[in-house]
């Protein structure tokens, strides 16, 4: 797939614009939740805020150098877009575009509120349209099961970040429409992904990190939901607990992912482990239970390396002419 970062025999290509993928905004998704991560840990971790604030233009640069770059494609080659478009696979990164945006009104909404709120708006507006469209396209169109994988619930957790950024944008009722939509999709997927996983062929390898996404819906679920309700009750500590046990369960797998050839797909691996450390923090905070200040500690030194892993990975293979190629 044009997704790939293949290493191996040397590859020819024309132009590698031509074969930009839209599966790199998942670099933005993923560094806009290690700025979220940092700026929580500075107000709630005491760590050093200049770390998020750093953080913040970087993602700010990176978003805007991925997203002119797909701009100028679109217009250049708007028949390679419209082939990732029609995609099975590939048309659910489209929800990374929106996620992105929802995240960076997040990340803005502390110091620069107006800026955040029309981010945000803009964010809702491209992720409503995209959810609707995915979903209306899997009832319109049979799906084969082997093409189901994780990256399915991208368009969906979108809908759970809605109410994360939304508070003091919009009313409760449509921020509480967006984390139905997200929860009552959630449950449903990931009896789909669970069939597939369990019952037909295994995963590819190069998408074997998406099954980090698995704790981005609970993770995700957890915040939205303390969000808006200011409540640690049972639901948010059920949410909370399956987001553990997500994270458990792919520590306990890291056999699973031990020599995987780099692909594109490994920044799978960074937005769910950055939400899960926010999470974590937020319940740190609320609780000051001390087993959840290592956890914090933790999860944002995983997702910190996990980052760094993957970005440095992605360099390299650009360096090398490994991205952006041919099928």
């Amino acid at each position: 797939m044009s997704e790939e970062i293949i290493e191996g025999q040397p590859h020819q290509v024309s132009n590698r614009l031509q074969y930009f993928p839209v599966m790199m905004f998942a670099i933005a998704m993923g560094l806009s939740g290690l700025t979220i991560a940092w700026q929580k840990a500075g107000m709630w971790l005491g760590t050093p805020k200049s770390i998020g604030e750093y953080l913040l233009y970087l993602d700010t640069a990176v978003f805007a150098i991925i997203t002119l770059t797909y701009l100028v494609k679109f217009v250049i080659y708007p028949k390679e877009v419209a082939e990732e478009w029609h995609h099975p696979v590939r048309i659910n990164f489209f929800a990374a575009i929106s996620i992105s945006l929802l995240m960076l009104a997040i990340i803005y909404k502390e110091e620069y509120r107006s800026i955040a709120q029309y981010i945000w708006y803009a964010g809702t507006i491209i992720h409503t349209y995209l959810t609707l469209y995915t979903i209306s396209r899997w009832i319109n169109h049979n799906q084969e099961i082997n093409h189901s994988n994780p990256a399915w619930f991208i368009p969906i957790v979108g809908n759970l970040l809605v109410p994360v950024g939304g508070i003091g944008f919009a009313s409760t009722h449509v921020l509480m429409y967006y984390f139905s939509v997200g929860f009552f999709f959630w449950i449903i997927l990931f009896a789909v992904l669970l069939n597939r996983i369990v019952f037909h062929h295994q995963l590819p390898q190069k998408f074997m990190p998406t099954l980090f996404i698995f704790l981005a819906p609970p993770a995700v679920a957890f915040i939205a939901y303390f969000k808006l309700f200011h409540a640690m009750d049972s639901f948010a500590m059920i949410l909370f607990n399956i987001a553990v046990f997500f994270t458990l369960l792919l520590v306990f797998m890291y056999r699973s992912f031990i020599g995987l050839k780099f692909f594109i797909s490994w920044w799978a691996f960074v937005f769910p482990v950055a939400a899960m450390a926010i999470a974590s923090m937020v319940m740190y905070h609320v609780t000051k239970d001390v087993s959840m200040l290592y956890t914090s500690y933790g999860m944002l030194t995983a997702a910190t390396l996990v980052i760094l892993v993957v970005f440095g990975y992605t360099v390299r293979c650009a360096l090398r002419g490994k991205i952006c190629i041919q099928e």
